[in-house]
C-alpha cells in the first residue's frame, strides 16, 4: 500500500451499488485472459447515473471510451457504497480501471470485505459528507498513514477514519498473502 496516493477524484453519490460499479451485461469477460480483463476497467462505473439526487454527480465517464483505464484514480462517495449483490467483480473492476482508494460516509458490508479480501482498493471512510464538498476532476492527496486527504484544488483537509487492523492486509496486498506472512497458512 502505498503511503501518499494523490490523482483525480471522481464523485458519486449515496448507495451506488455494485450493478452500477460494473453492469451485470458486463460480466461475461474472463478474469484470467488479459484481453478480456482489460474491459472491467473499461466498464467500471459505466451505470452510474448521469444526475444523481440532483447534484452533477457521474455528469463525466469515468473511463473515456476509447480508454481501459480511468484518469481519476480517487472515489468519493456517500453513505452505503457498494450496496446490492455480493459481486466480488465491483472492486476487481474498480481496481482494473486504476482506482485506487474509494472513500466513503459508509460501505456495504460485503462490497467492503470483498475490496479488503482481494486488496483491490484501499477502502477508507470519512467522518463527513465530502461528496459535496470535493468535485470530480479536483487535484486530491491522501496519505494513508495519517488518513489525511487533501483537495488542493479548493486547499482543505480532512482526517479519515483509520483503517485499523485491515491496514496490515492491505499492505500485505490481500488476505490469502497476510495469512501467509502472519504463519496462518502455508506459504506457497
Amino acid at each position: 500500500m502505498q503511503s501518499i496516493i494523490r490523482g483525480l477524484a471522481y464523485v458519486v453519490g449515496d448507495a451506488i451499488d455494485t450493478d452500477q460499479i460494473i453492469p451485470a451485461e458486463h460480466l461475461v469477460y474472463s478474469l484470467k485472459r488479459p484481453e478480456e480483463r482489460r474491459m472491467y476497467g473499461r466498464f467500471a462505473m459505466s451505470g452510474v447515473p448521469a444526475v444523481d439526487q440532483g447534484l452533477p454527480f457521474g455528469n463525466r465517464p469515468f473511463t473515456d471510451p476509447d480508454r481501459y483505464e480511468s484518469r481519476y484514480t480517487l472515489i468519493v462517495a456517500g453513505r452505503n457504497f457498494g450496496c446490492g449483490s455480493s459481486r466480488e467483480h465491483a472492486p476487481f473492476a474498480l481496481a482494473e480501471a486504476g482506482a485506487q482508494v474509494v472513500i466513503a460516509e459508509s460501505y456495504a458490508r460485503i462490497f467492503y470485505r470483498n475490496t479488503i479480501d482481494g486488496g483491490f482498493v484501499i477502502p477508507f471512510e470519512s467522518n463527513e459528507k465530502l461528496n459535496d464538498q470535493i468535485r470530480t476532476g479536483d487535484d486530491l492527496e491522501l496519505d494513508t498513514q495519517m488518513g489525511q486527504l487533501t483537495n488542493h484544488t479548493i486547499g482543505q483537509a480532512w482526517l479519515l477514519k483509520p483503517l485499523g487492523d485491515v491496514a496490515a492486509i492491505l499492505k500485505a496486498g490481500n488476505v490469502f498473502e497476510y495469512a501467509r506472512q502472519a504463519g496462518l497458512i502455508p506459504a506457497r
